[in-house]
């Protein structure tokens, strides 16, 4: 199970008490905000995109905020195309509703969202459909062994725009 992936991938680092296991499902930005008590905007969704040359991509973004195909294809090169959920499991190494940015197969490409800048924690999935970890955005960005922050997003920020 890729939860048990990430539980190791924790457990060298010290790190393993961190992880939150729910007796409901955290699927989903809203089903993970509920089982965690926050709001969704706090939760950090793991998308996963085609990337180039046969590769993964991985965008880590704030629960509120939604991909904007222009950004991406600005920052990127490439215009987003998710990955179907077989494709995420195998290219990513977990299953659509607890894909993470932790234990991922060699190919993944992290980056992070400048969304989730705006929160001190921030709660990503770990594996499965129903664990989380609460991650400050530095630790965030060490555990995910992540490529860099990019600027992908819209809807976070409406009242800026």
């Amino acid at each position: 199970m890729a939860i048990e992936k990430v539980r190791e991938y924790f457990r060298a680092l010290g790190m393993e008490d961190r992880i939150q296991e729910f007796d409901v499902s955290s699927a989903t930005v809203a089903l993970a905000a509920e089982a965690l008590g926050c709001e969704q905007a706090h939760i950090a969704k793991s998308m996963a995109f085609q990337g180039k040359d046969g590769g993964c991509l991985m965008v880590v973004a704030a629960g509120d905020g939604k991909i904007d195909n222009r950004k991406f294809k600005d920052a990127f090169g490439m215009k987003a195309k998710m990955l179907s959920p077989d494709e995420t499991a195998q290219m990513v190494g977990h299953a659509v509703g607890g894909v993470c940015p932790f234990a991922v197969n060699d190919t993944v490409l992290v980056y992070l969202d400048v969304s989730l800048r705006r929160f001190e924690t921030v709660y990503p999935a770990c594996g499965s459909s129903n664990s989380a970890i609460g991650l400050r955005c530095a630790e965030l960005e060490q555990y995910s062994n992540a490529v860099g922050w990019v600027d992908v997003c819209k809807g976070w920020q409406e009242e800026n725009a």
